[in-house]
């Protein structure tokens, strides 16, 4: 048993997995790996995701570290999201799962 923040877990990837799961902490994640996002990009990138559940999800990856926001001194201001070397290094598993799925659709497709 693992205990982190008084939650306890069965091992690392149980909480590895708890740190995504979801529909859309590894979608933001794989969509900032290219590059910095500002809210209302990011919004475009991930349609059917609404402002509250993108602002939520935004605030739980960077308190786990995993993203960070960025604001610029500016008028208007300007605030953008990017990974941080946690979040890049989460980024390669979540890029290998991705590559796993589409080899697994392109199979189930060939059994049917």
């Amino acid at each position: 048993m693992l205990t982190i923040n008084n939650q306890n877990y069965i091992c690392s990837l149980d909480y590895a997995v708890s740190l995504i799961k979801g529909k859309w902490k590894a979608v933001i994640i794989c969509h900032l790996n290219d590059q910095s996002y500002r809210f209302l990009e990011l919004q475009r990138k991930l349609p059917g995701i609404s402002e509250k559940v993108l602002t939520e999800k935004l605030r739980e990856l960077e308190s786990d570290a995993l993203v960070e926001r960025v604001s610029y001194p500016e008028i208007p201001p300007h605030v953008e999201y990017r990974l941080t070397p946690l979040g890049l290094r989460l980024f390669t598993v979540l890029d290998l799962l991705q590559l796993w799925g589409d080899g697994y659709i392109d199979d189930q497709k060939v059994l049917k």
